[in-house]
C-alpha cells in the first residue's frame, strides 16, 4: 500500500498571482486564488513531486469581512472576524464553500466538485479540514439540506450547559471582551448571552490572544462539574455526522480533524465508524498535540492517523535551533514505538512558522537532515505545506497575520516564490532562482523515494545510534543514524545536522545484520538521493565511513 504523500494547499492564496499585494488588502485589490485554477497541468507538476494526496485547506464558507451578500450570503459583522479574508476555522455554514476561491459564486460547490474529481483523474486523493470544536461567532446556513436546523437554533440560552444544546454559554452576561465590539462597520457587535470562545474561555471577557472569533461547541461534556452526558446522543454528535456524511458524498477520500483532542473521545468513536461503513476508504487525520491520547485516539477513537507535532516535529525543531542532540531521535520514536506507522510527519503546516524562516532555520536549503529523517523514520503519511518545495520563508507583513513568519491564513495575499513557479497558470520552473530550483529537486527526490522504494514504503526501521554513542568515529550530537530494510533491499541513512562537513564512521551491530540480511562483503554504494556512492566495508560490529557535506544527507543502497 502506498504512503500517502500530502501537499497542503491554500486555494485562496496558491494560485493568487497579484503581483503587489496590500497589507490589509481587500479581495477587490489583492485577489484570491480560485478552485478552478487547480487545472490539470497543475495538479501534474504538485504530483511530479511524489505527492499522493491533496489537502484542500480553508475550503467550507467562514465568517469574513467582504460582503458577498448579493449572492445571498449573509454579512458579517468585522469586529469578530480576523483579517480581511477571515479564519478559515470560523466556520459560518459547514454546508458551503467559501466564495472567494470560486469563480462562479452560485456554482460555487460544483466548482469544488469538477475540482475533486479533477484530482482524482490525475491518480491524487482529496482531504478537506473538518472543523469540530468550534463554529464563527455568528453561524448561519443558507444551503443547509431541507430539515436541519443551525447550530443554537434551539438551545435554551439561559443555561450554561444543557445537554440538548450546541453551545455553552455565559447566562445572562452580554460578551464584554478586551476590544472594541464597534471598531468597524455599520454596527457593533453584540452577543447576549456571551457564548463560550472556542480555545475553551468560558467567560464573557476573551482577549486578543484567545480565538475570539469562534464558539465552542457542546459535545455533552458540562465543564462545571467535568460531568460527562452522551445518553442520549446529544444533538451536537448528529448534526456533526450528517456532516461528515454529506462531504463525504462528495467524494473526497478523508478528513484532517481540528483540534479533534478539544471534543470529547466517546464522540469519535461512534461518529468514525459510521462514516466509514458508509463510504469506505475514508481516512480520518487528528490534530493532537498530548502523546498521553495518541494511543487513545487511535484505537477508542478510530483515527487512521495523528499529527506527531509534540514529539518528531518538536524534537526537530530543538535540534536545528536550540542545540540539542541529535541523539534525541531515538527517544522521538520510542515514544510512539508499535504506532509509528499511523503518525502524520511534517516540517511545516498552517500554524507552524517556515523552516526557512527567522524563526526556524534562517535558510531553507538547511532542510535535507531533518526532511529525510521526518520522512524516511517511518512507514507512516508524510505532509509539506504549499511553496515548502520552493523554500518560502514567509517573509511578508500581510496584514493581521503580521511578520510572525508564517503564512497568513487571515489575509488575501499572494507570494513571490508560487507566482514565479504559477507563472500566469502555466506552471514552470523558468523563473525560480537556482536554489528555488534545487530544492524543488531535492523535496521531489525525497518524496518520490517515500514510495518508490521498498525499503521506505513498507521497511522496518533500525537505529544504529545505540552502538554509536561512545564511537569515536561518530558524533551523536550532529548525526543520526539508522536502518531501512526488506527481505531485498537495505538502506544505510545517515544525517549531518551540523554547518561543517563530516567524517562520520558508523557501526553496524551483528544484530542488524542478522535482522536486515546482510553478509559480510566490500560493495560500491549509491546513494539514491543525491547519486553519489561511497565504497564500505561490510563488517559486523564495524565502522563504515561515509563524507557528509554541511547540512547533508545520504540515503546508501547496500542490498
Amino acid at each position: 500500500m502506498e504512503r500517502l504523500i500530502i501537499y497542503q494547499m491554500f486555494p485562496r492564496i496558491f494560485s493568487n498571482s497579484t503581483q503587489e499585494p496590500l497589507p490589509w488588502g481587500k479581495l477587490e485589490e489583492n485577489g484570491s486564488g480560485k478552485l478552478n485554477d487547480l487545472t490539470p497541468k497543475a495538479l501534474r507538476s504538485i504530483k511530479e513531486l511524489g505527492v499522493n494526496c491533496i489537502w484542500l485547506t480553508g475550503v467550507i464558507e467562514h465568517a469574513t469581512k467582504t460582503d458577498f451578500t448579493a449572492y445571498g450570503i449573509e454579512k458579517d459583522n468585522p469586529n469578530v472576524v480576523k483579517g480581511e479574508a477571515g479564519s478559515p476555522y470560523a466556520i459560518k455554514d459547514y454546508y458551503d464553500i467559501d466564495p472567494a476561491i470560486a469563480v462562479d459564486v452560485p456554482n460555487r460547490m460544483v466548482e469544488f466538485e469538477k475540482c475533486v474529481k479533477r484530482i482524482h483523474k490525475e491518480g491524487m486523493k482529496v482531504i478537506i479540514d473538518f472543523v469540530p470544536n468550534h463554529t464563527a461567532r455568528v453561524y448561519h446556513s443558507d444551503v443547509a439540506p431541507s430539515g436541519v436546523k443551525d447550530f443554537g437554533a434551539e438551545d435554551d440560552i439561559t443555561m450554561g450547559f444543557a445537554h440538548r444544546n450546541n453551545y455553552y454559554y455565559i447566562p445572562f452576561q452580554q460578551f464584554s471582551p478586551d476590544f472594541s465590539l464597534d471598531a468597524e462597520g455599520d454596527a457593533p457587535y453584540v452577543e447576549f448571552p456571551a457564548k463560550a470562545t472556542g480555545n475553551d474561555c468560558f467567560t464573557a471577557f476573551c482577549g486578543r490572544n484567545d480565538w475570539y472569533e469562534t464558539v465552542k461547541l457542546n459535545y455533552g461534556h458540562d465543564y462545571g462539574d467535568w460531568s460527562d452526558h452522551f445518553d442520549p446522543v446529544p444533538d451536537t454528535w448528529i448534526k456533526m455526522l450528517a456532516i461528515l456524511r454529506f462531504w463525504a458524498s462528495k467524494g473526497i477520500d478523508g478528513f484532517r480533524c481540528d483540534m479533534c483532542f478539544m471534543v470529547p473521545l466517546p464522540f469519535w468513536h461512534w461518529a468514525i465508524p459510521q462514516v466509514k461503513k458508509d463510504y469506505d476508504g475514508v481516512v480520518f487525520i487528528g490534530e493532537i498535540y498530548d502523546v498521553g491520547q495518541y494511543r487513545p485516539f487511535l484505537d477508542y477513537g478510530c483515527f487512521d492517523y495523528l499529527y506527531d507535532k509534540v514529539n518528531l516535529y518538536d524534537t526537530l525543531v530543538d535540534i536545528e535551533i536550540h542545540n540539542h542532540s541529535a541523539a534525541r531521535l531515538t527517544g522521538a520514536w520510542q515514544t510512539v514505538d508499535g504506532i509509528g506507522d499511523s503518525m502524520l510527519n511534517f516540517l511545516e503546516n498552517h500554524d507552524e512558522v517556515r523552516f526557512g524562516s527567522k524563526a526556524y532555520s534562517g535558510n531553507p536549503a538547511h532542510v535535507l537532515p531533518s526532511l529525510v529523517v521526518s520522512s524516511m523514520m517511518s512507514r507512516g503519511p508524510f505532509m509539506i505545506y504549499y511553496g515548502q518545495e520552493l523554500g518560502e520563508s514567509a517573509k511578508d507583513n500581510e496584514g493581521f497575520a503580521g511578520d510572525n513568519d508564517r503564512s497568513t491564513i487571515f489575509d488575501y495575499w499572494s507570494y513571490d516564490t508560487l507566482r514565479r513557479w504559477w507563472n500566469g497558470g502555466s506552471p514552470s520552473l523558468k523563473n525560480l532562482s537556482p536554489q528555488e530550483k534545487w530544492l524543488r529537486g531535492i523535496y521531489q527526490k525525497v518524496l518520490t523515494l517515500c514510495n518508490a522504494e521498498p525499503a521506505l514504503r513498507e521497511g522496518n526501521f533500525f537505529d544504529l545510534m545505540y552502538v554509536n554513542l561512545r564511537h569515536e568515529g561518530f558524533n551523536p550530537h550532529t548525526n543520526f543514524a539508522f536502518l531501512r530494510y526488506t527481505e531485498e533491499s537495505v538502506l544505510l541513512i545517515i544525517v549531518n545536522f551540523d554547518l561543517q562537513e563530516a567524517d562520520v564512521d558508523v557501526v553496524i551491530p551483528r544484530l542488524a545484520f542478522e535482522m536486515a540480511g546482510l553478509q559480510e562483503s566490500d560493495v560500491l554504494a549509491d546513494d539514491i538521493l543525491c547519486g553519489r556512492s561511497a565504497f564500505l566495508r561490510l563488517r559486523p560490529d564495524k565502522g563504515v565511513s561515509v563524507h557528509l557535506k554541511p547540512k547533508d544527507s545520504v540515503v546508501l543502497k547496500i542490498k
